[in-house]
């Protein structure tokens, strides 16, 4: 049997849901070493990038990279205090980016990738046929 072809909304959809995938947000998630920079943020609290360097095996200048790029995605905030700039987890921010990110793909999901079919498990066929 051959598959049907997918609609236009379905394509769409599709291409939205790869689109969220490959966002700056989730790409800033996927690095190891800028999930320690959030960890060491989460657990130390506001920081510089003296005091996160004391935690991380990296140089400061690879430091200052990650935490821009956190920056960007809106995963971490920053300000200046005097000539110091102090970075911080902006977790209102972040959560409610998850929170956008899950709701928009349940709703592509729908329009992109239909449930498949129920599976009915062997043994239930064969107690079917024995009663």
């Amino acid at each position: 049997m051959k598959p049907s072809t997918p609609s236009r909304e379905a394509r769409a959809a599709a291409a939205d849901m790869v689109a969220m995938l490959d966002s700056s947000f989730l790409r800033a998630l996927t690095d190891s070493s800028r999930l320690e920079v959030l960890r060491v943020l989460m657990l130390e609290g506001t920081s510089n990038i003296a005091a996160l360097a004391e935690h991380l095996p990296q140089d400061r200048s690879v430091i200052s990279r990650h935490l821009k790029a956190l920056e960007d995605a809106g995963i971490v905030k920053s300000e200046w205090k005097g000539r110091e700039r102090f970075f911080s987890l902006d977790g209102e921010r972040f959560v409610s980016t998850l929170e956008q990110i899950a709701a928009r793909a349940r709703a592509q999901m729908m329009r992109c990738c239909p449930p498949a079919p129920e599976v009915v498990p062997a043994s239930a066929l064969r107690k079917k046929r024995k009663e």
